[in-house]
């Protein structure tokens, strides 16, 4: 009776372990949280002056910003793409996106229907 209980003591001991080594490979696997904020979208552009609007789908994102200063300032519309491989956001041409319903309804409504 006494080896009973010990082997079967053996058994849980080794599944739990097993368990616990599975779990935490998984947990490996997710991928690493999106930055949606102002700052990191726009950090794909150089001349970003201020930010209007801005929204994130999936790995796709829409900004409205301003860039230029005096004369030269402009409202813009763009859409982008985050990179998984730098962590960062990457321009995403709208001639190429904004076609098909490649992006998400959320970002191609408000990333596509603007200027």
């Amino acid at each position: 009776m006494k080896w009973t209980r010990i082997g079967a003591a053996a058994v849980i001991l080794v599944a739990l372990a097993l368990s616990a080594t599975q779990s935490h490979s998984r947990a490996q696997t997710f991928p690493a949280a999106i930055p949606c904020n102002a700052g990191a979208i726009s950090a794909a552009y150089t001349q970003v002056d201020s930010v209007q609007s801005f929204g994130c789908e999936g790995g796709y994102a829409y900004l409205w910003a301003t860039v230029g200063h005096g004369e030269g300032e402009i409202g813009v519309t763009e859409v982008v793409s985050f990179d998984e491989s730098t962590m960062s956001w990457k321009n995403a041409s709208r001639l190429r996106y904004c076609f098909k319903h490649r992006l998400p309804t959320y970002v191609e409504y408000w990333g596509c229907n603007s200027n």
